[in-house]
């Protein structure tokens, strides 16, 4: 297991991501929120969370991008 090879903490176990966090994070690479909520009609709200979260940037410097006021 990946713990026994040192990959994980002792005790640690990886569990495997969700479908919901798998299809969530494909549809926020591909398209922008706005779109998704214009184009699909009654989205269940855990799903518009998700795809929020996974839209969000990931990288300080997108962040910073992002947050610039420029």
């Amino acid at each position: 297991t990946a713990a026994t090879l040192g990959l994980l903490p002792l005790g640690k176990t990886q569990s495997p991501e969700s479908l919901l966090d798998i299809a969530a994070r494909k549809v926020a690479e591909k398209w922008p929120f706005q779109q998704v909520e214009e184009r699909f009609e009654r989205i269940p709200e855990p799903v518009q969370r998700r795809i929020v979260y996974w839209s969000f940037p990931r990288s300080e410097r997108e962040i910073c991008m992002y947050s610039s006021f420029n």
